[in-house]
């Protein structure tokens, strides 16, 4: 079976192949170390650390859409107050292009250093040792795979494909709060953001408003969400400044969310639980996080009208072919025919719902190695 990375990655530099990933993991830890912030200068007045707003994006190979979400940055009211975070797992000529092209805020670029680009041909990449996916336990025994006892809840071994997603934004997540040195002070919001995501010309000015709301009439809200997947229906008159409150829940609140250090705290508390549930999906992990480990479950402040959107249905789950410009089109276009009800004054909450805590309705698998436990675990004790 090829390593799973096998038709992502970019071409190798001609230095490239054994000795190849050495150099790369060699730059990828002294780029972490280094953490040199592009346009520091150009901004003197907000240094990166002066940042009011911080904008982490988990970025894999799709540079189509981290174009169009950059576009869409450009264009949004206040980014230069912003600093922007890519968080990489592929270093890729393309993706380091587009960074380099940002020019309207501080970037930085971070590598997740333990990515399948780094690890071809060993754990946490595949190796040729490991069991196949549906072996189930008994041949794997006898095949002596070297993690035979070590299958998922449904019987499945690894694929590293799957489990990079997780892995990669748990160690994002320590790293942004703990290791990036522009952030020591930063108490929030920090806005996580993925390649495939569009954000509204208000994101920043919404963001800015919520997090205010949130001080004055829910210090309980942990988490403030900016996006949805329900297509937005009818115009945005006398709803573009309403929020609502509800329990947070995976499905509908894991895109463009944002929150402070606070609860930053209390969820890197839970490492252990977050690195053990038997589910590939870092957001399904969270849900089971709010019912098992978590002080109290989350309670969210969500926008009526949603300020990041989607442009990308063609995540890990989708095979159909996408368009992403399409979609960012149609984005485009209901932004500008309700132009006038963008940027409101004030926000107000305009529904409370009833709220419980709300358990993860399946439990997904995928995450039965022990050695993607332990890894999982470490990213608290490393650089």
């Amino acid at each position: 079976r090829p390593a799973a990375n096998a038709s992502a990655a970019s071409p190798a530099p001609p230095l490239l192949a054994e000795n190849g990933t050495l150099s790369y993991r060699s730059l990828v830890y002294r780029l972490n170390f280094d953490q040199p912030v592009r346009n520091a200068g150009r901004f003197p007045a907000r240094s990166a650390a002066a940042a009011d707003v911080v904008l982490v994006v988990q970025v894999h190979d799709r540079a189509e859409h981290l174009r169009l979400l950059l576009e869409s940055l450009r264009r949004a009211a206040g980014v230069e107050n912003v600093l922007l975070v890519l968080s990489h797992d592929l270093w890729a000529e393309e993706l380091n292009r587009l960074a380099a092209r940002v020019d309207f805020c501080p970037v930085l670029q971070v590598f997740f250093p333990f990515s399948i680009q780094l690890y071809p041909r060993e754990f946490p990449g595949h190796d040729p040792r490991d069991c196949p996916r549906d072996v189930g336990k008994a041949a794997a025994l006898r095949l002596g795979c070297i993690n035979a006892e070590y299958p998922d809840s449904f019987g499945h071994y690894r694929e590293a494909r799957f489990s990079q997603t997780k892995h990669h934004w748990w160690w994002k997540l320590h790293f942004v709060w703990e290791r990036v040195r522009a952030l020591r002070e930063h108490a929030g919001p920090v806005l996580f953001l993925e390649e495939d995501h569009y954000l509204a010309p208000d994101f920043y000015h919404v963001l800015k408003k919520l997090w205010a709301l949130r001080e004055r009439e829910c210090p309980e809200c942990q988490i403030v969400s900016l996006g949805t997947y329900s297509p937005v229906r009818g115009g945005f008159a006398g709803r573009a400044d309403k929020v609502e409150m509800k329990t947070w829940k995976s499905t509908e609140h894991n895109m463009g969310m944002a929150f402070g250090r606070d609860t930053y705290q209390k969820l890197i508390e839970c490492t252990d639980a977050f690195c053990t549930y038997d589910d590939y999906n870092w957001d399904w992990t969270l849900q089971h996080l709010t019912v098992s480990c978590l002080p109290k479950f989350w309670k969210v402040l969500v926008p009526e009208i949603p300020r990041i959107f989607h442009t990308g249905d063609c995540g890990m789950h989708h095979k159909k072919s996408c368009r992403p410009s399409t979609q960012s089109a149609k984005i485009d276009s209901l932004l500008n025919s309700n132009q006038q009800y963008l940027f409101p004054e004030t926000m107000s909450v305009s529904k409370r719902y009833s709220m419980a805590p709300l358990s993860p309705h399946v439990k997904n698998g995928g995450w039965g190695d022990i050695r993607d436990h332990e890894l999982c675990k470490s990213y608290r004790r490393l650089q």
